[in-house]
Protein backbone atom coordinates (compact mmCIF):
# COMPACT_ATOMS: atom_id res chain seq x y z
CA UNK A 1 0.00 0.00 0.00
CA UNK A 2 1.15 3.40 -0.72
CA UNK A 3 2.58 5.00 2.14
CA UNK A 4 0.39 8.42 1.22
CA UNK A 5 -2.37 6.40 0.97
CA UNK A 6 -2.16 5.01 4.76
CA UNK A 7 -1.42 8.29 6.10
CA UNK A 8 -4.68 9.84 4.79
CA UNK A 9 -6.55 6.87 5.79
CA UNK A 10 -5.12 7.09 9.11
CA UNK A 11 -6.17 10.61 8.96
CA UNK A 12 -9.78 9.92 7.93
CA UNK A 13 -10.29 7.57 10.72
CA UNK A 14 -8.65 9.57 13.55
CA UNK A 15 -10.91 12.78 12.24
CA UNK A 16 -13.59 12.34 10.48
CA UNK A 17 -14.47 8.68 11.66
CA UNK A 18 -14.05 9.34 15.01
CA UNK A 19 -16.61 12.40 14.81
CA UNK A 20 -18.75 10.09 13.35
CA UNK A 21 -18.86 7.31 15.51
CA UNK A 22 -21.67 7.89 17.37
CA UNK A 23 -25.14 8.25 16.49
CA UNK A 24 -25.97 10.81 17.89
CA UNK A 25 -23.34 12.68 16.64
CA UNK A 26 -25.33 11.90 13.30
CA UNK A 27 -28.47 13.15 14.45
CA UNK A 28 -26.68 16.55 15.52
CA UNK A 29 -24.73 16.56 12.02
CA UNK A 30 -28.43 15.77 10.08
CA UNK A 31 -30.09 18.40 12.42
CA UNK A 32 -27.55 21.32 12.17
CA UNK A 33 -28.11 20.58 7.86
CA UNK A 34 -31.43 21.88 8.27
CA UNK A 35 -30.20 25.06 10.36
CA UNK A 36 -27.87 26.49 12.86
CA UNK A 37 -28.89 25.95 16.75
CA UNK A 38 -27.51 26.19 19.88
CA UNK A 39 -27.49 23.93 22.81
CA UNK A 40 -30.82 24.46 23.95
CA UNK A 41 -32.57 24.01 20.44
CA UNK A 42 -30.87 20.49 19.67
CA UNK A 43 -31.06 19.15 22.97
CA UNK A 44 -35.38 20.42 22.36
CA UNK A 45 -34.98 19.11 19.14
CA UNK A 46 -33.19 15.65 19.54
CA UNK A 47 -34.40 14.84 23.05
CA UNK A 48 -31.33 14.09 24.56
CA UNK A 49 -29.76 15.67 28.35
CA UNK A 50 -28.37 18.82 27.65
CA UNK A 51 -24.35 18.11 28.99
CA UNK A 52 -24.65 14.99 26.31
CA UNK A 53 -25.50 17.73 23.03
CA UNK A 54 -22.51 19.86 24.42
CA UNK A 55 -20.09 16.79 24.97
CA UNK A 56 -21.36 15.80 21.62
CA UNK A 57 -20.43 19.53 19.91
CA UNK A 58 -17.41 19.30 21.43
CA UNK A 59 -16.05 16.19 19.87
CA UNK A 60 -17.96 17.57 16.66
CA UNK A 61 -16.26 20.72 16.35
CA UNK A 62 -12.28 19.75 17.53
CA UNK A 63 -13.20 17.07 14.60
CA UNK A 64 -13.91 20.22 12.21
CA UNK A 65 -17.20 19.18 11.45
CA UNK A 66 -19.34 21.74 13.14
CA UNK A 67 -18.13 25.27 12.90
CA UNK A 68 -19.63 27.62 16.45
CA UNK A 69 -20.36 31.18 16.36
CA UNK A 70 -21.25 33.40 19.31
CA UNK A 71 -24.53 35.56 19.24
CA UNK A 72 -24.97 37.64 22.23
CA UNK A 73 -25.50 35.34 24.74
CA UNK A 74 -25.80 32.30 22.81
CA UNK A 75 -23.82 30.06 21.13
CA UNK A 76 -24.98 28.90 17.65
CA UNK A 77 -23.49 25.69 15.44
CA UNK A 78 -23.59 25.13 11.61
CA UNK A 79 -21.94 22.38 9.87
CA UNK A 80 -18.68 22.90 8.69
CA UNK A 81 -19.18 21.37 5.46
CA UNK A 82 -22.64 19.86 3.61
CA UNK A 83 -20.76 17.08 2.21
CA UNK A 84 -20.75 15.26 5.23
CA UNK A 85 -24.14 14.92 4.92
CA UNK A 86 -24.12 14.25 1.38
CA UNK A 87 -21.33 11.31 2.66
CA UNK A 88 -23.95 9.98 5.32
CA UNK A 89 -26.57 9.95 2.31
CA UNK A 90 -24.90 7.77 0.35
CA UNK A 91 -23.84 5.51 3.02
CA UNK A 92 -27.42 5.55 4.71
CA UNK A 93 -27.80 3.96 1.01
CA UNK A 94 -25.67 1.67 0.97
CA UNK A 95 -26.69 0.38 3.88
CA UNK A 96 -30.47 -0.55 2.69
CA UNK A 97 -29.26 -1.87 -0.20
CA UNK A 98 -27.27 -4.35 1.84
CA UNK A 99 -30.39 -4.86 4.28
CA UNK A 100 -32.67 -5.44 1.20
CA UNK A 101 -29.93 -7.88 -0.65
CA UNK A 102 -29.99 -9.24 2.88
CA UNK A 103 -33.50 -10.00 2.64
CA UNK A 104 -33.19 -11.47 -0.37
CA UNK A 105 -31.30 -13.51 0.18
CA UNK A 106 -33.04 -14.82 3.51
CA UNK A 107 -35.85 -15.20 1.73
CA UNK A 108 -34.84 -17.20 -0.93
CA UNK A 109 -33.34 -19.50 1.55
CA UNK A 110 -36.17 -20.18 3.20
CA UNK A 111 -38.05 -21.11 -0.09
CA UNK A 112 -35.49 -23.27 -1.31
CA UNK A 113 -35.86 -25.17 2.59
CA UNK A 114 -39.56 -25.55 2.31
CA UNK A 115 -39.42 -27.12 -1.33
Amino acid sequence: MLPTLEQEINELHSSLCAGLADPKRILILYALSEKSLNVSELTETLGLPQPTVSRHLKMLRERGLVLARREGQAVYYDIADERVIQALDILRAVLADMLRNQATLARSFTTNQQE
